[in-house]
């Protein structure tokens, strides 16, 4: 079901909770409102559709993937970018790394870990940020 975009910055600076197999519907939710979306949107974290769980869908280019519960566990090659959020206006600075490495969960909740560079690693890490309350 596609939902609304959150705008709330008090709501999205709140720390997420880990997700359970009964968040499923809300992973298929994030990835239908990320489909909706995706002509200005390349990733979304669950409190941008009002839930706080630690699932983010990305855009691969070819795909929309979930994870849930995602960390990044290792990280090199920092760089500063300016980013956009969805959920706000205008655009803000900040530090991202090129090469980084995420254990995470699938939509079928079996442990993954991967490693992701460039384009698609920021994405990942804006998304982990939401997750963490950080809204950039």
């Amino acid at each position: 079901m596609i939902r609304s975009v959150m705008k709330d910055v008090i709501f999205l600076n709140q720390k997420s909770e880990p997700a359970t197999e009964a968040d499923k519907q809300v992973v298929q939710d994030l990835l239908d409102t990320l489909k909706a979306n995706e002509a200005g949107c390349v990733g979304m974290a669950a409190n941008m559709i009002g839930v706080r769980k630690r699932v983010i869908a990305v855009s691969m280019g070819f795909a929309n993937i979930a994870m849930i519960n995602p960390v990044i566990v290792k990280k090199s090659g920092a760089y500063e970018t300016e980013e956009g959020c969805l959920s706000l206006t205008g655009v803000r600075k900040t530090t991202r790394y090129k090469d980084i490495e995420v254990e995470f969960q699938d939509i079928n909740f079996n442990k993954q870990c991967q490693k992701f560079s460039g384009w698609i690693a920021q994405i990942i890490q804006h998304e982990v940020d939401h997750c963490d309350g950080i809204v950039i």
